[in-house]
Parts: structure tokens; sequence; C-alpha cells
């Protein structure tokens, strides 16, 4: 069975922007609806220096969301470790799994900004190797009893964001879990926990779809079209920024739709929940993919669209995939 997240960036571009206090709480109302109808977890990304507020402290409303909610597992996708010390992370991680009673899921991510690590006095060039060291860390310190609270869960899944294959090899060095379900890493991943002496049945792999799930696409895609544009538009915009590279030309949504599922750049589902549970299935075959996640907001779409997509891939969607033998 693969289980099915909420995916969450808290987004509010200028184009279309609301009242920040509004946001915040129509996510937090959404997460406690989502727990009421059974999701099995909510995701949290992280940026700063984003004209559009995108979320920049995840701990802190993931804290939030296990105050609200009683079930629903929390986790980030990712934080970015090299920007906060090991102590923080673990600090922070250890709290928000007692406030939720063992229901956190601390995703790390190296970050890629060079306007991020500057806001931050970090440097830019070790980042894989600060990763991987927080990793080490972060596990040492939360045995350290001197850290309280300790966390609720005995060994908390730490799941990396490193993508390609010797980011996937890195993650099985550390004999962690994969934050991707791109079915190209699995290799790389089993070989690296090979060679970290890990045992390769413990491979765990999970990852965010880029899609849009409505009981009627073609009805909700001039909507979701514009609000895709913004969002790719505004991470290509924002990936080179502080480089010297030019700004990309604007994306074409028709072609990431025509591209359909896939885990590269520019490939986006548009599709019914039974269609996508077929589509999701047949691109899982094969690989230990225990949760996907999915966007519930494009680009700070409106709270009754954000709400009806919510409740269509926790209701519609989660169903069919969590009862398949994927994963």
């Amino acid at each position: 069975m693969t289980n099915v997240g909420l995916w969450f960036d808290v987004r509010n571009p200028p184009e279309w922007r609301q009242d920040w206090n509004r946001l915040y709480g129509e996510v937090l109302e959404l997460c406690e609806e989502a727990d009421h109808l059974g999701a099995h977890s909510v995701w949290l990304s992280e940026h700063h220096l984003f004209d559009d507020g995108y979320l920049s402290q995840p701990f802190t409303l993931a804290a939030a969301i296990a105050a609200r909610t009683k079930s629903l597992r929390i986790g980030t996708a990712v934080a970015l470790a090299p920007l906060r010390s090991a102590a923080e992370i673990a600090e922070q991680s250890a709290l928000v799994d007692v406030l939720s009673n063992g229901r956190f899921e601390l995703g790390l991510g190296t970050g890629y900004r060079p306007p991020e690590f500057k806001h931050f006095h970090v440097a830019l060039e070790r980042r894989y190797a600060t990763t991987d060291q927080r990793v080490r860390d972060v596990r040492r310190l939360w045995k350290d009893p001197r850290v309280l609270p300790p966390p609720v869960q005995q060994r908390p899944n730490i799941w990396l964001g490193y993508q390609g294959p010797q980011g996937a090899r890195r993650a099985g060095l550390l004999g962690e879990s994969l934050l991707t379900v791109n079915p190209e890493s699995l290799a790389p991943y089993i070989a690296g926990l090979k060679e970290g002496g890990h045992d390769p049945s413990t491979a765990r792999m999970a990852g965010g779809i880029n899609a849009w799930i409505s009981e009627d696409p073609e009805a909700d895609w001039p909507v979701v079209s514009e609000r895709l544009a913004y969002q790719w538009d505004s991470y290509r915009r924002h990936a080179v920024e502080g480089t010297d590279t030019p700004l990309p030309a604007p994306i074409k949504p028709e072609s990431y739709r025509a591209r359909g599922l896939g885990a590269a750049l520019g490939h986006f589902l548009l599709a019914t929940p039974q269609d996508a549970a077929t589509r999701i299935n047949e691109y899982l075959d094969g690989i230990p993919a225990q949760t996907i996640f999915i966007w519930v907001s494009i680009a700070g779409m409106s709270y009754e669209l954000t709400q009806r997509h919510m409740r269509t891939i926790v209701c519609e969607l989660a169903p069919l995939l969590e009862g398949s033998g994927t994963g």
C-alpha cells in the first residue's frame, strides 16, 4: 500500500495576496479537517526570501498543526539542514514529536539558493557534506540524556531529499529513508545501503507528486494552469537569483500536462481520482514507496478550491492507493 499525504508551501503571491493571519489560519483549518477525515500525513516545505512569502519556518507550523490534530503524521519536505545547527534541528524536531505524541517525520535537504545561504551567513559549497553531518549529529543528540525533551518515537524517521543517483547513494550510506519516489533512484539507494552496511530490506521511499486531482479536471484546468505557471516560473526565477544564469523563459503549462506523471521537472498529472490511482500505481510499481504527497494549493488558490482538492485527495484518491499492493 502507498499512503497519501498533503503538501503545503503556504505561498501568498503578490497577484492574489490575502491577509497573512487568514492564510495561515486556513492552513490550520484544512489540516484539522483532513485529520478528521482520516488523512495520513501533511508535509511542509521551506524557502526563504521568496516574494510570495514561501513558508520559512516549517518547524513552527508543524508545532501548530500538532496542537490542532490527533492522528495525521507531520513531516518536513524539506527543512534546509545547512541553514540550522544540528542542535536546533534535534530540539525542534523532538518538541514537535512530543506535541504530536510521536507523529513527526523529519525530512532534510541541502538547499541550493545563494541568497538563502547568504541570509543565514552559511557557506553554500559544502552543503551536501554538511547535511550528511547534520544527520549524524541529530541522531547522536536524540540519544543524549541532556537534550530534553527526547522524541516520543524511539527512532524517528529521517528522510533525505537528495535528488539524482549520487544523492540516493548518500541516503543509503547513512542508512536513512529517501525522500523521492523517482524509480531511477532505487538502484543507487539500495547500493548505498549495502555499501554502508545497512539491511537493504529497510529501504523506504516517499516523495511529492506534481498533480491536480479532480472529478472534473478539464473544468479546473484554466485556474490550475494559471497557478501552475506561476508556481514553476517562481521556482525557476528564484533558483537563478544570485547567480550569473539568465532568467529562464516562462513555462508552458500544457507541455507539463502533456508529459503527465514523472520524476523530472516539467511533468504534471491532471486526472480524476480513478485515473490518477492507476497511473501512480504503475509509476511506483517495484519501489518501496511508503507515501506520496500532493500540493493541496498551487500558488495560493482560493480556500474553497483548496478545500475541495484536499477532500478529493483524502476521501477519493487515498482509499484507492492505500488499498493497493504498491510499496
